[in-house]
């Protein structure tokens, strides 16, 4: 990565990062968190994903592994419907201070190949495609450029009378001067789990549900 790219979101994000830290502080989740050490193991990427994909062996730092996850009572769409919804309007759930989803392309649902970049208030803003869809899941692979180096998955189940969703994701910083902000004082590490937690939160709004319990979020890296 050239030091002109690696360098100018240090005079982008402040705006955001201030207001999503503001609601970070005035609106806390509830939540139930668990840290590991694991030997991180990255889902394979499928063929055909193309060329341009930024994996973790090319990043920098420490491996993680994060899982953010809900139990929805009394939902009224399953999860076929949910993730209908989602890739049909990947914005539909984002809260809108901390991120948006861009496309060029005019559909009703992702598909495989598809790039987006996704615009955060921290190191996360970048570029992404679709290399995974399912009636219940999709996932995203990183792009030079973006700076992590990774890949995200988002999903429903039905669990009995409960719908579960997940995001689930496999990564490490793309150099660096991230990984001090990420890993070293966690300053974006706290912010991205505020922004996938609220998304939970918002997919349980989105399903008419009730969150049962906690947001639960889960994080291993390697040691």
């Amino acid at each position: 990565m050239s030091s002109r790219v690696q360098w100018n979101w240090l005079f982008r994000w402040p705006p955001g990062i201030a207001l999503t830290t503001l609601r970070y502080f005035l609106r806390p989740l509830p939540t139930h968190r668990v840290d590991e050490h694991e030997i991180v193991v990255v889902p394979e990427l499928p063929e055909g994903c193309g060329s341009g994909i930024q994996t973790p062996e090319r990043g920098s730092g420490r491996l993680f592994h994060r899982r953010y996850s809900v139990r929805i009572g009394s939902s009224l769409l399953e999860p076929e419907q949910l993730m209908c919804r989602l890739m049909a309007d990947p914005n539909a759930a984002v809260p809108s201070e901390a991120a948006l989803f861009e496309t060029d392309v005019d559909h009703d649902s992702l598909r495989f190949g598809e790039e987006l970049v996704v615009r955060m208030p921290g190191p996360w803003d970048g570029p992404v495609r679709v290399v995974h869809t399912s009636p219940t899941s999709f996932r995203l692979a990183t792009l030079y450029g973006h700076l992590e180096a990774g890949q995200i998955e988002f999903r429903a189940a039905r669990h009995h009378e409960e719908l579960l969703f997940a995001i689930e994701s496999w990564a490490r910083s793309s150099d660096g001067t991230v990984d001090l902000f990420y890993d070293g004082i966690n300053l974006f590490k706290e912010l991205q789990t505020y922004l996938w937690a609220r998304y939970c939160e918002r997919v349980c709004e989105l399903c008419g549900g009730q969150l049962v319990r906690n947001v639960e979020i889960y994080t291993g890296c390697e040691r």
